[in-house]
This record gives C-alpha cells, structure tokens and sequence, in this order.
C-alpha cells in the first residue's frame, strides 16, 4: 500500500501540473465550456500507459476515458463503466469532497473457475472537471505468500510443541518415579524417541529453509547417480532392516547428474524412508535410475513401494509443507511433514520436477527427472540388478 501511495502521489501530482498548464494556456472557462463534456488533458493519457498498476480516468459522469491494459484485463473495465461497485463509491466520494482516499477491495473473478482478486486501491481527484483517477495494485500473491507464511509459522509452532511438550511431561514422570528403575528405563526410552523426532524436524526445517530461498546451488557439479543412491539406502538400511523390507537398486549405470550431491542423497532419502514408513513388513523398495528417452538430457530416478498408497484426492497436496495422509499413522512413524516438500524443493534447485503415481492398496512410485550432465543421457544402460538387503 505505502508503495501504491508513493506512486499514485507522484501521478497525481504530474497529472495535476499538466492539467493547470492546458488551463493556463486555454484562459478562464466560460460558460459554454462547463457544458461541453470532459475530455483527457493532454499528456495524461501517456503517462497512464507507463503505469505498472491499473489506471482508470473517470469523468464527471462515471464514465471510463482512459483505462489502461491491466485494468480491462482485471476486468475492472468493461467498455466505458467501472465495473467494481467499491471503486464506483470511492470515485464519487472523492469527487463530492476533493480529498484523496485509499482502501483495499476484492474483486470477483471475471473468468470462469477464477477466484477473486486482491487490490490495494488509491482515488484521486484530477482537474477542476470532475475527473478521478483510480489506481489499483493487484496484491493477490502478497496475501498468498503472507497466508502461506502464518501457516508456515503456525504449523512449526505446534510440530515443535509437541515433542518438547513430551519429553516435559515424561521427564517429570520420571522424576516422580525415580525408586521404580523399570519405569525409569521405559521412559527414558521414549525420551529418546521424542528427542530424536524433535532433532529430525529442526534438520528438515534447516534443509528446507536453506533451499526453498530460491538460491542458486552454491557448487554444483557432476554427481554420479550410482553413488547417490547406493548412500541414500545406506542410510535408510535400519529404518527398513527393522520392518523386514529389502531395498534394491537397479536400472542404468554410469549416469551423472548435474547439482549438488548432499541436497540429491538428502532427497532421494526422504523418498526411500517414505516408501518404508508407508509399507507393510517383508515387502521390498526399489531404486532405479535411467535416462528419460534415447535422446533425452535428462535422467529420472524412481522409488517404487508395495505399500498402503496414496488416495487420488491427495496426490496433488502431499508436497505441502506438513501435510500428512494419514497425521495419526504419520505420529506412530515419528515423521515431521516435511520430506517430500524438502524434495520438491531440491528438485526445483536443480532445475528438475518429482511427479507421483500411487493406486490405494497397489503402492506408490515417485519420479525425480533431472537434468543430466554432459553425455550422461548416452551412458549404456545395464541389466543387472543390484540387491542390497537391509542391514541385520
């Protein structure tokens, strides 16, 4: 809004001197002339063109003289009305009184499934006929981003609440319980769970806010896929040793990858403990790498499960930020929500998508596509199947 005012004064303020120069140099108004009907004061019309911001020029009688692109565009113009009731009433408003007012409005959306459209909005008086000058700054992905913020903020705030909420209330369970040394060990033990649950949620949130900035990968190189999937079931090994679930590696050999290779292992993990999470005991995960097609500059990495799936309805949601499927089952499995948005994030630093293909009770299998490096996309594909059971 500051901004909008900041620049609707110095508009109004050189629409105004070219207004009292066209004055000046036609002499008084007599009377013929208050009966002839406005027209645009010279020059105004390309100082409006420049305008980043919807302009309107109203005269006397409401109607539309000049309006640029973006106002039509809006559909806050139509032919030669105001189509926004609000603007209408502040127009005429400002013309009754002569002072300067700004406010903020929503505007229905003039296309079919569009919503509606947010507005920071100034209305100025221009000239001595009557004419108002209506801006309007479409604020729309400001209230998006600032929505997206207190959720964020909000969502942090109860993830963090309730692992420290935990280990308070069992550290004082254990204190009241210091003679049973059985009890002791018990709830110790789940101290150690809640503090492990609390230590991978600060990780993610670090991860995520190091990447989601949208800054360029710091040193990016040719990264070897063999190597970024072979360390990221190694480290996924007790997790799946611990539910019977082997994880294999399999598909062409020899591709490289252009990024960095932490940010690459940290996603490919956070899709391999999520296929484990969501799989029932003695199943297996696989991990396969290939080129996109023969002649492709691309390289697709893909994590298939047995598992639960996911529901169609929420496919298109699970790279939120802490959104969960299933929130009790996602507690039982000490995940913090933000895997697979971590992933969608290292995706998109590395110019690259993550795409999902589930069927409820059938498994799921997420895609990463990224782009290769150099003659990476002509490696010879191999055959064989590499197995490596989880470690017991």
């Amino acid at each position: 809004m500051a901004s909008l005012a900041a620049l609707a004064g110095f508009v109004v303020g050189a629409l105004a001197v070219m207004v009292v120069r066209q004055n000046a140099g036609r002499g008084a108004p007599t009377a013929s002339d208050s009966h002839e009907p406005a027209t645009l004061p010279q020059g105004v019309a390309s100082v409006l063109a420049v305008l980043p911001s919807s302009a309107v020029v109203l005269d006397k009688e409401d109607r539309v003289l000049r309006a640029s692109s973006a106002a039509r565009a809006f559909g806050l113009v139509r032919g030669e009305n105001l189509m926004a009731a609000e603007l209408l009433a502040l127009a005429r408003q400002v013309r009754r009184d002569g002072e300067i007012r700004e406010s903020e409005i929503e505007v229905a959306g003039h296309k079919f499934g569009q919503d509606s459209t947010s507005f920071a909005v100034r209305v100025a008086p221009l000239g001595s006929h009557g004419q108002v000058l209506v801006l309007a700054e479409d604020q729309t992905e400001h209230r998006r981003v600032e929505a997206v913020r207190r959720d964020f903020v909000a969502n942090v705030s109860h993830e963090l609440k309730t692992p420290v909420g935990a280990l308070s209330l069992l550290a004082e369970t254990i204190q009241d319980a210091a003679d049973d040394p059985e009890a002791v060990t018990r709830f110790a033990g789940r101290m150690q769970h809640e503090a492990a649950r609390l230590t991978y949620l600060v990780q993610d949130l670090i991860t995520l806010s190091r990447i989601q900035g949208a800054e360029p990968i710091p040193t990016p190189g040719p990264v070897p896929v063999d190597e970024v999937v072979h360390e990221a079931i190694d480290r996924c090994n007790t997790t799946a040793a611990a539910k019977d679930i082997t994880l294999v590696a399999g598909g062409a050999e020899g591709l490289r990858i252009w990024g960095d290779d932490d940010l690459l292992v940290t996603a490919l993990r956070n899709l391999i403990d999520n296929a484990v999470a969501y799989s029932p005991e003695h199943t297996r995960v696989v991990v396969s790498a290939r080129t996109a097609g023969p002649h492709s500059d691309s390289i697709e990495i893909s994590v298939s499960d047995q598992g639960i799936g996911i529901p169609e309805s929420a496919q298109e949601r699970i790279f939120e930020r802490f959104f969960r499927v299933d929130a009790a089952r996602s507690r039982a499995t000490g995940g913090t929500g933000l895997g697979l948005a971590i992933v969608k994030h290292v995706a998109a630093a590395h110019n690259g998508t993550v795409t999902v293909w589930s069927k409820e009770g059938s498994g799921s299998t997420f895609t990463l596509r990224l782009p290769a490096f150099g003659g990476a996309a002509a490696a010879v594909h191999g055959n064989t199947t590499i197995p490596l059971e989880a470690a017991q």
